[in-house]
């Protein structure tokens, strides 16, 4: 039986599992996942995590529950050898071991690009996986618990100030969600006021929201700042220590909540750990038909890559040379044309190339807020913000995750938002050892502190 290994379970991976699955004949071959996480994260609902308009469950897909045809392992790939056809997996728990394949798919998903600027690791957190959204909310719902009960003042204002560094789609969208997530809580914490909150989004280049055309983008500077965001153009964190914001145009200010979300890299294994090639963005070469393309033109033997760490030729621009653009919508089409092809070549058919027209961009900017543009067709406001909302729920995979999904957020429109914060549950332990006792944040230890 011809062994399938596939190497991580996100999107591009999870369609090429999930296509094979219903495709392949019994004993025609095996299915291996390889991904440290035991479900797929559903990653354009996250910012709506953030803001509790999608319960953070709702954005995971289980592997286990629907890949009930492959071999799921814990682990991560460390290495991958093409002239061994094996790779090395460090479990979760437990030593080291060696797969072979006869067909390989690389599809590791990209990690969160970081600079060394002070204190960025320390009190940064990234918007990329669920955990990471759900503890943004937390800590925005904590700190305005934290502020009601201080008097004005530096501290107090610090726990109202929130910074997103990074103006792309994860970016806007996280920090347009926030924004409408607080100035809604206004309501329930009378000892505040809308002037005492500090929304910062920072982006290094002279517009945010590359995907979408200069006036569009414009329109959403402006739609934030008439929100009461401070959007800094052309700007760069130069330091977070203590929480301290500096940046690069010489403001400072402290800030409770920092995110980073300033663009993505390609995961170390494709980049520093593979005899596979890459180009000079540490990317893997693809052919139009997903597979790994060698030094010499031709197609590495039984190697295949799609997603965030795969160079795809883009059949669909004009411009000569282009690729695809490393997001949710390529990524799915790409693994689910990956399953069609490993089949084909199987069964000696013919594979065929990735080509897919964009259907538009669209982002959510907060409850009721969005924009939407296809070429030059650009749809602002609620009615964007129906069609994000409807995309979506159409996208996410399974019936069970659109139904529960829809259930939440009608439930959210006829009873309002949700604002009780679970910080606790990060450091479930604290209470069962301070015993009753009452322990400043600086007096806990490092990994129970609030904020850490």
């Amino acid at each position: 039986m011809r062994e399938i290994l596939i190497v991580g379970g996100g999107y591009a991976g999870f369609y090429t599992a999930w296509g094979l699955e219903k495709s392949l004949r019994a004993g025609e071959a095996r299915i291996t996942v390889v991904d440290p996480r035991p479900y797929m994260t559903y990653q354009p609902f996250l910012p709506e995590v953030t803001a509790g308009s999608v319960e953070a469950r709702h954005a995971a897909v289980s592997l286990r529950r629907h890949l009930r045809k492959s071999r799921l392992i814990a682990g991560s790939v460390t290495e991958i050898r093409s002239a061994d056809r094996a790779v090395t997996v460090r479990p979760v728990n437990g030593a080291d071991r060696e797969l072979r394949y006869d067909v390989l798919v690389v599809t590791a998903g990209a990690v969160t690009r970081t600079f060394p600027i002070p204190g960025l690791t320390e009190h940064a957190i990234g918007l990329k996986h669920v955990e990471e959204a759900v503890a943004i909310r937390d800590r925005l719902l904590t700190a305005f618990d934290q502020a009601a009960s201080l008097p004005p003042g530096p501290e107090r204002r610090k726990l109202l100030t929130v910074t997103f560094v990074g103006g792309g789609f994860s970016g806007v969208e996280g920090f347009g969600e926030l924004l409408s997530l607080a100035t809604a809580m206004l309501t329930s914490y009378p000892e505040l006021s809308f002037d005492e909150l500090s929304f910062h989004l920072v982006e290094a280049r002279d517009r945010i929201l590359p995907e979408v055309t200069a006036k569009p983008g414009a329109w959403v500077v402006r739609s934030l700042e008439r929100r009461g965001a401070h959007v800094h153009l052309n700007t760069q964190l130069t330091s977070a220590t203590d929480g301290h914001v500096v940046l690069s145009s010489g403001e400072e200010f402290d800030s409770g909540l920092i995110v980073w979300t300033a663009g993505n890299a390609s995961n170390p294994v494709v980049h520093n750990h593979t005899d596979l090639p890459v180009d000079e963005r540490g990317l893997l070469v693809v052919g139009a038909d997903l597979r790994v393309v060698g030094t010499d033109g031709a197609p590495v033997p039984g190697v295949w890559a799609a997603g965030d760490d795969a160079s795809v030729p883009d059949l669909a621009s004009p411009v000569p040379g282009a690729r695809t653009v490393p997001n949710a919508q390529h990524a799915v089409r790409q693994g689910r044309r990956l399953a069609k092809n490993i089949r084909a070549e199987l069964r000696g058919g013919t594979v065929r190339d990735y080509r897919h027209s964009s259907l538009g961009v669209v982002a959510t900017l907060g409850l009721g807020r969005g924009i939407f543009q296809y070429k030059g067709i650009v749809i602002k406001g609620l009615l964007a913000w129906l069609m994000h909302r409807g995309y979506h729920v159409l996208a996410v995979p399974t019936w069970e995750r659109k139904v529960r999904v829809l259930t939440v957020w009608l439930t959210a429109a006829a009873f309002g938002r949700d604002l009780v914060s679970l910080a606790s549950v990060q450091h479930p332990r604290y209470a069962f050892v301070a015993g009753g006792r009452t322990r400043r944040p600086e007096e806990r230890p490092a990994g129970e502190r609030t904020g850490v």
